[in-house]
């Protein structure tokens, strides 16, 4: 409210994690203020409780449903798997909206669901959910979660000697992953850095040169959500949010994350990947197109 009301911003880069973007989108939209967050993959950031459009806001990442959806299609083909265990934060809007689209696709797709267990954004030891997935022993362990509770959970699931295979969002995309203790593991994300694009290849050089690191996704989805605000401002031709949000909505994106264009709701139609964990490195396993 203070950088709308008294700072008088008209546009609005952020914000990263869902259960912030979406009470940002209703003030900001209420404003003509136009929002676009990088990374927050929640359905109800660009739509109201009647699925009707927030016209001010959008956003850089695919969502939930689509991310889910991919998962579990890749743990049903890719991977074979016929059950699957979730573990999920029920007070995070992202974690569960993850959580119940993934179980929604594995089931529809012949899955079964053998354990869904909730816990608290304040849990460390999870011994006891994880007790259940191991008695359980499901082909497939769903982590939906941040990087800094998957490590905990997978570490955790690991010392109990649970095998099953680990998968989850891109929530797990951060250099600072257990990736010992999720090796093996699986988890969608918006982009590769292996993607061959000259696009792709460019960034990556630029970024590592000034961080001395390689970029992860949300570095990249900010970066997009900068690039595709300032391609609306051009494309309309003035400053004016109702102007540049309707310019928006017509435009195609050739971005970091994948070419592009928005869909009604304001979401962007575009690619997803699958990354896996193996030898203490995340490397590229497949792309998947809507």
């Amino acid at each position: 409210k203070k950088a709308i009301d008294e700072d008088q911003v008209k546009y609005i880069v952020g914000a990263v994690c869902s259960s912030a973007s979406i009470p940002i989108s209703e003030y900001a939209n209420e404003k003509g203020v136009l929002q676009m967050s990088p990374t927050s993959t929640n359905s109800q950031v660009t739509v109201d409780k009647d699925v009707n459009v927030k016209p001010y806001i959008f956003r850089a990442c695919f969502i939930d449903p689509f991310q889910g959806e991919v998962a579990a299609k890749f743990a049903l083909e890719e991977l074979g798997a016929t059950t699957a265990a979730v573990l999920l934060d029920q007070g995070n809007d992202y974690v569960r909206g993850l959580a119940e689209f993934f179980r929604d696709s594995f089931e529809a797709g012949g899955g079964k669901v053998v354990v869904w267990e909730t816990y608290t954004s304040d849990d460390s030891d999870f011994s006891a959910i994880l007790t259940k997935v191991k008695d359980a022993n499901p082909d497939v362990l769903y982590l939906p979660d941040y990087y800094s509770t998957v490590n905990l959970q997978a570490a955790q699931a690991r010392e109990m000697g649970i095998t099953s295979t680990l998968m989850g969002g891109d929530g797990w995309d951060s250099a600072d992953l257990d990736r010992e203790a999720t090796d093996g593991g699986f988890h969608t994300n918006h982009y590769s850095s292996d993607d061959p694009r000259p696009v792709v290849q460019e960034w990556v050089k630029k970024y590592q040169e000034k961080y001395g690191s390689p970029p992860d996704a949300l570095a990249t989805l900010a970066y997009d959500a900068a690039y595709m605000l300032l391609q609306g401002i051009e494309e309309a031709g003035k400053a004016d949010p109702a102007a540049v949000a309707k310019a928006m909505e017509g435009l195609e994106y050739d971005v970091v994350s994948g070419q592009s264009h928005f869909d009604e709701f304001h979401n962007p139609v575009k690619p997803a990947v699958i990354l896996e964990i193996k030898d203490g490195k995340t490397v590229y396993r497949a792309t998947v197109s809507p």
